[in-house]
C-alpha cells in the first residue's frame, strides 16, 4: 500500500466499457494468502471473463510482505476497516460497489459496510466467500454480532462442512433477514468437498461464481 492508498488488481470490463455491470466487485483477501492466491486469482478472472469489474487489494501486513518477505500476522481491526474505508473512496461512488472476500476478508467487509450503512458511504451489497464465523474448534466464540442488524444486502457462501462455521452450527444463528446464504456440498473453507461426497472442487466452485454473478444481477 502507498501513501496515495492500496494498489489495485483489476480484472473484467474496464470502467465505463458498455460489457461492464453497473456495479464493481471488490475482495480482500484471507488473513494467510494474499490477492494473487490461486483461489483469489481464479475467482476475479472467472467473474471477469463473465463481464463483472473485479479489484483486488492488499491489507497493510500483507502489502509489506511483498517489500521484505517477512509474514506478519494481520493488521488490528480498526487498521483494517481503515483500509476498507480508504478503498471504497478510492473505487466508488460506494452505491456502486459491492464490497466481500475470503474469510477474514469478506468478515471485515460486512463490518465496513454495517459502518457505511449508518452514513452516505452505504455500499451495494456484500459477498462473503467462506465467513469466518468462530475460530475452528472454538464455536462458543461466534464473530455475528454485527450480522445481527445487518441492513445491507449479503450474500454468504460457506462449505456445508466449514470448521469455522458448518451448515448446522450457522442454521442456529440469529442473524439479519438481509443476508443469504448459498451452501456448497461437503465444502471445507476452501470449498472443497471429500472424495467420497461425489462433488469436486471445481463443481464448488462454479455453483460460487454462478452464485455470485446472480447475486450481482439482482441488485443491479
Amino acid at each position: 500500500m502507498s501513501d496515495l492508498g492500496p494498489d489495485f488488481l483489476f480484472d473484467g470490463p474496464s470502467k465505463g466499457d458498455g460489457r461492464q455491470s453497473p456495479l464493481t466487485l471488490v475482495l480482500a483477501h484471507g488473513a494467510g494468502a494474499p490477492m494473487d492466491s490461486p483461489f483469489m486469482t481464479s475467482f476475479a478472472g472467472t467473474l471477469g471473463a463473465k463481464g463483472i469489474r473485479v479489484a483486488r487489494f492488499e491489507f497493510p501486513y500483507m502489502a509489506g510482505r511483498r517489500v521484505d518477505g517477512r509474514k506478519r500476522g494481520p493488521d488490528r481491526p480498526p487498521v483494517l476497516l481503515e483500509t476498507w474505508t480508504r478503498v471504497i473512496d478510492a473505487l466508488g461512488p460506494a452505491e456502486q460497489l459491492v464490497i466481500g472476500g475470503k474469510s477474514m476478508g469478506g468478515r471485515i467487509a460486512s463490518m465496513a459496510a454495517a459502518a457505511a450503512a449508518e452514513t452516505s458511504a452505504q455500499v451495494a451489497g456484500v459477498v462473503c466467500l467462506g465467513y469466518p464465523f468462530h475460530p475452528p474448534g472454538k464455536p462458543e466464540k461466534q464473530r455475528t454480532e454485527h450480522l445481527k442488524a445487518m441492513t445491507t444486502k449479503t450474500l454468504v457462501i460457506q462449505g456445508s462442512r466449514d470448521p469455522f462455521g458448518t451448515q448446522e452450527q450457522v442454521a442456529k444463528y440469529d442473524l439479519s433477514k438481509a443476508i443469504r446464504f448459498l451452501w456448497l456440498g461437503d465444502g471445507d473453507h476452501d470449498f472443497k468437498p471429500r472424495k467420497k461426497s461425489g462433488r469436486t472442487q471445481d463443481q464448488n466452485w462454479d455453483q460460487a461464481i454462478a452464485g455470485i454473478v446472480e447475486f450481482m444481477t439482482g441488485l443491479d
